[in-house]
């Protein structure tokens, strides 16, 4: 039997995700995917964002403005 767990939570996120969980577009997502600005890495053919790296993303853009 399999056990339904209501408090699951995602081990890494899909560009769509990650692109839903900042309100950016999914080609905004895949720009800063491209750049470098947000870490990923290559599951077979898909890419994946690890929720840790969303949160370092998100710092580093408050760090940015900070600092300007």
């Amino acid at each position: 039997m399999v056990r339904q767990n209501s408090d699951f939570t995602p081990k890494w996120h899909s560009p769509a995700e990650v692109a839903a969980i900042l309100g950016f577009g999914l080609s905004k997502v895949k720009m800063k995917i491209a750049t470098g600005e947000l870490r990923s890495i290559k599951d077979g053919k898909y890419r994946r964002v690890l929720p840790q790296w969303i949160d370092e993303y998100v710092q580093a853009q408050v760090d940015r403005q900070e600092a300007a």
